[in-house]
């Protein structure tokens, strides 16, 4: 049987109409202009962007382990820091640790804590042990080079230490600025929301020197909705 759309099966939609709304969604256009632009209904078009989102996800989760030089980092999203609450104790916030490979991809994933168990169980499982690893002064990352990480490097930002030659992590600190900026234009995402509005960001920032567009379109023809 020869479907109607390659991208989208069981779909009234045509396959044209779906690579014009595909098309909308690479260029980060919100799914109520989205509706307005295909004369389809809101609803329908958050349904189709929710659904790309949790293909994106996917396609996340199954990145290849990192080598060679890689930067890690957390930050913090969500509301406004609490009075008194700071850095890495901040209230109400939910943590994100990030992996990043110079001048290639970043890998997010969601933490309860920065906890030292927390952060060396995604970096024993994302990075080959050859790789040169970049830090920070946080006692998170304290024992990486018991674990065999013989390459750690670190830089202090307690005291105003960002950068020394190779050894900084201003990469994923760059990825940071580049995900909140972005994800502000949400006016606030639900928490049950907020994965998949991470990943998207994290597929869009690793397909940044590609056509995103087309990238969705091979996407989904191998992973169809």
């Amino acid at each position: 049987m020869k479907h109607r759309n390659r991208y989208y099966l069981r779909s009234k939609i045509t396959e044209a109409k779906f690579r014009q709304i595909i098309r909308f969604f690479a260029m980060d256009f919100t799914a109520t202009d989205t509706a307005e632009l295909t004369n389809i209904s809101v609803r329908s078009i958050n349904s189709i962007f929710i659904k790309i989102r949790h293909k994106i996800a996917q396609a996340c989760e199954e990145i290849s382990p990192f080598e060679g030089v890689v930067e890690l980092d957390e930050s913090y999203f969500g509301a406004r820091r609490v009075r008194g609450k700071r850095g890495r104790g901040a209230s109400g916030k939910t943590i994100v640790f990030g992996l990043l490979k110079r001048e290639g991809n970043v890998y997010t994933e969601i933490i309860s804590d920065c906890s030292k168990v927390t952060l060396q169980g995604i970096v024993r499982g994302h990075i080959e042990l050859d790789s040169v690893i970049n830090t920070d002064g946080w006692r998170g990352y304290d024992g990486l080079v018991d674990l065999g990480f013989n390459k750690h490097l670190r830089v202090n930002h307690g005291n105003n230490e960002f950068a020394c030659g190779d050894r900084h992590i201003n990469g994923i600190e760059s990825f940071w600025g580049y995900a909140k900026k972005r994800l502000i234009k949400f006016n606030g995402i639900d928490k049950k929301m907020f994965y998949l509005h991470l990943k998207e960001t994290e597929y869009r920032f690793n397909h940044r020197h590609n056509n995103l567009y087309l990238n969705l379109l091979k996407l989904l023809r191998e992973n169809p909705l």
